[in-house]
């Protein structure tokens, strides 16, 4: 499915109906290979609008996946950089594929929501992770985030606009979630993933309520809409000093 060498729909269907933590390891080999990767166009706008606001000395990437957005901060970053994610599938297929830019990079099977480090970070990223946590996680997950970056530091990840009400994306993504709720509700363990539930607005009261001041910074390589509103964002939450 979408490549030859994507996943087929008997290795889509046998993850969906496993745990989140198991259906990536079984989908790791193949996820660079699905829409479900952030396309590298929005990896180097990130990287481009981050360099104008360094430099910086340690990166984390958040539910790193197969280590695109490690690529990123061993750009960025000029000592440390570790990427964490609880798959130990996708970080096995992140080790071995990783760029040379990222070949001083570290590595930890971690869960983002209880995260094993001090305060060693001034930047940390997340890409197209968000719709793995319900909206009542979102306080702990941004306290943790908050625990590891040091004053000062930074907290950035694009957000994509979200399709208009009765276009066809805004039916997709319904009927994504519409299918992934009636899936929890009858079949264990959940697999969480809600490409709805995370809104900016949320996101943004809760960043605030965490601490951090928050900024919108467009991308402008991907336009605007027809109200003028930018297509990409980028969130800079930033604590204090």
């Amino acid at each position: 499915m979408f490549s030859p060498e994507g996943p087929s729909l008997r290795e889509l269907a046998v993850q969906a109906l496993s745990s989140v933590e198991r259906g990536y390891d079984l989908l790791a080999p193949k996820f660079d290979h699905t829409p479900f990767r952030t396309p590298d166009s929005v990896l180097d706008s990130v990287e481009a609008a981050l360099a104008r606001m360094g430099p910086f000395s340690a990166g984390l990437d958040l539910c790193c996946g197969t280590g695109a957005g490690v690529d990123v901060l061993a750009r960025l970053c000029r000592e440390r950089v570790v990427g964490v994610d609880f798959s130990a599938g996708m970080l096995e297929v992140a080790r071995r594929q990783v760029g040379p830019a990222g070949a001083r990079a570290d590595w930890v099977r971690a869960d983002a929501r209880a995260l094993p480090f001090g305060p060693a970070f001034d930047l940390v990223v997340s890409f197209g992770a968000f719709g793995h946590f319900l909206p009542g996680e979102l306080p702990g997950l941004f306290g943790q985030v908050r625990s590891v970056l040091r004053p000062g530091g930074r907290f950035a990840f694009p957000v994509i606009a979200p399709p208009r009400p009765g276009s066809l994306g805004y039916w997709m993504l319904l009927g994504f979630d519409t299918v992934m709720r009636v899936r929890n509700a009858v079949w264990r363990p959940p697999f969480v993933m809600y490409y709805r539930a995370f809104r900016l607005a949320d996101v943004r009261r809760e960043l605030e309520r965490a601490g951090f001041g928050v900024d919108l910074v467009a991308l402008p390589e991907f336009g605007r809409r027809r109200d003028g509103s930018p297509r990409v964002r980028m969130v800079v939450a930033t604590l204090p000093s």
